[in-house]
């Protein structure tokens, strides 16, 4: 199995000729290297060796796209050790120029009406695709039409994984729905929504989708979707599927009910601590900023600790604008990946719920077909002398021919729901298996580049704080033997 997604046009391929190495299962709870015992210490670290393994890095045309490292065996003492060094050794295969739509959100823009007041974004779209009637398009949406193209993505392919747009209130740490800050937050969710789709196989031809990107006005579309009547039918039929039990439900399937459960619990801790993280590096970052001018503001009543006293100042500085990109790439890298997963969560419980639904209603179909077989059986040898249809004139030939004729009709009604929803099941088991594969590798790709990006992000950061420390050490170590020297002459 090729550890590579289908491009939008639904090719795939292998992105490079190196050597691959089997990645873990998509349903083993071993996916993000979470360990069920947190308290489990490794003994073999003391002999540990620098080891660079083979990883997957996203791409822009393919989900993923292989890349190797230098192997463990050829790492040698003369090689940098700096983790930052790794990028010498970071080698890309050529990328196939196959994407043929791109697609941009950007340029929000505050709209004042008497009776709201909302957010659009222009969304930029370019494609080769022959059936579309232009090349380019430019449209404005805000953000009810995402979550109207969302709701026709899931009723079109209820067992796919469509990407989560961001909630809908303010975010955790944002007053403002109208801060700039949370426009932009918004902003490239949205661009990452749209791109997700755009990426995938078979959601990117969908025809509201198509829409979306093309018609400068939704209004009329949106009230071709189904009435009021119909969503609240849709609604009571999936409480109804909740308590009904599912037979026979492939082990596969349970694993990934299971694996759900266990990546929602993992990515919801990860997004809370970094989140806790974040609060804590910025309130650091306040404190520091207020920390380097006493220093500066004491060398002015310290003549003979000026010059150190200034140099303490502007190492603090100096920390200050690393701890800055420390917090940036955590904010902007980091935590945007582990949120969006957090939201994937919940739509792989939802989808999984729409397969079991669809699972349900055939069970149910064959549990009636069996009944009815049973009722027909039973009449052949039931006593119709006191039925209605007999007080009535009729004779009991004729009751129970009229009776048998009606189940007859029934049975061959259930058979052919039986044919077309098996149909439908085996359709959404081939679906739902063939999009997790596909959203696994992306997951995998996308949290490994983000934790990737996060380690060598604090890399420099340490580095470039003790760099700053080790110059000013040096300096202060340079005045001292000056001054030792110049003692000794005297």
């Amino acid at each position: 199995m090729e550890t590579t997604t289908t491009t939008i046009t639904g090719g795939g391929g292998a992105a490079g000729k190196s050597s691959k190495v089997p990645g873990p299962h998509p349903l083993s709870k071993d996916v993000l290297g979470f360990d069920d015992d947190d308290d489990d210490e490794d003994e073999e670290e003391e002999e540990e060796d620098l080891e660079v393994f083979s990883k997957v890095i996203p791409c822009r045309s393919h989900g993923v796209l292989d890349a190797s490292f230098t192997d463990a065996s050829s790492f040698s003492i003369s090689m940098q050790t700096s983790p930052s060094s790794m990028i010498n050794q970071h080698t890309l295969e050529d990328e196939p120029d196959s994407k043929d739509l791109f697609v941009t959100v950007d340029d929000p823009e505050n709209h004042i009406t008497a009776i709201e007041t909302f957010v659009t974004y222009r969304i930029a779209t370019k494609t080769t695709r022959s059936e579309f009637d232009s090349c380019e398009y430019e449209v404005r949406r805000r953000y009810q039409d995402f979550l109207w193209l969302k709701g026709k993505l899931e009723e079109a392919h209820s067992t796919l994984i469509v990407p989560p747009l961001p909630e809908k209130f303010v975010m955790r740490g944002m007053v403002d729905r109208f801060n700039e800050d949370f426009v932009e937050t918004r902003r490239k969710a949205l661009h990452k929504f749209l791109n997700r789709i755009a990426d995938h196989p078979t959601l990117s031809f969908n025809e509201d989708f198509k829409i979306f990107l093309t018609v400068q006005e939704l209004a009329a579309h949106k009230k071709l979707g189904p009435g009021f009547i119909s969503k609240m039918g849709e609604t009571v039929r999936a409480v109804a599927s909740t308590v009904k039990s599912i037979k026979n439900r492939p082990d596969e399937f349970t694993a990934m009910s299971d694996y759900a459960d266990i990546f929602r619990q993992k990515m919801g801790t990860l997004d809370k601590i970094s989140q806790r993280i974040l609060k804590e590096l910025k309130e650091h970052l306040s404190e520091m900023k207020e920390y380097s001018p006493i220093y500066t503001l004491w060398s002015g009543s310290e003549q003979e600790l000026a010059e150190p006293l200034k140099g303490v100042a502007s190492s603090i500085e100096n920390c200050c604008k690393a701890t800055e990109g420390l917090t940036m790439g955590l904010a902007e890298n980091l935590l945007p990946a582990l949120h969006e997963y957090v939201l994937c969560a919940e739509t792989l419980k939802s989808v999984l719920k729409r397969r079991d639904l669809i699972q349900a209603d055939y069970d149910s179909r064959v549990d009636a077909l069996a009944n009815k077989k049973a009722d027909r059986e039973m009449l052949e040898h039931s006593d119709l002398s006191f039925t209605f249809g007999a007080f009535l004139g009729k004779s009991t030939e004729e009751v129970k021919q009229q009776k048998q004729q009606k189940i007859d009709r029934e049975i061959d009604e259930l058979q052919v729901d039986i044919g077309r929803l098996e149909d439908e099941v085996e359709c959404a088991n081939s679906n739902l298996k063939a999009d997790w594969q596909r959203w696994s590798i992306n997951m995998r790709s996308d949290l490994q580049s983000a934790f990737h990006d996060a380690a060598e992000n604090n890399v420099h950061y340490f580095e470039r704080c003790l760099a700053t420390w080790e110059s000013f050490l040096a300096s202060q170590q340079t005045e001292i033997d000056t001054d030792k020297n110049g003692k000794d002459n005297a």
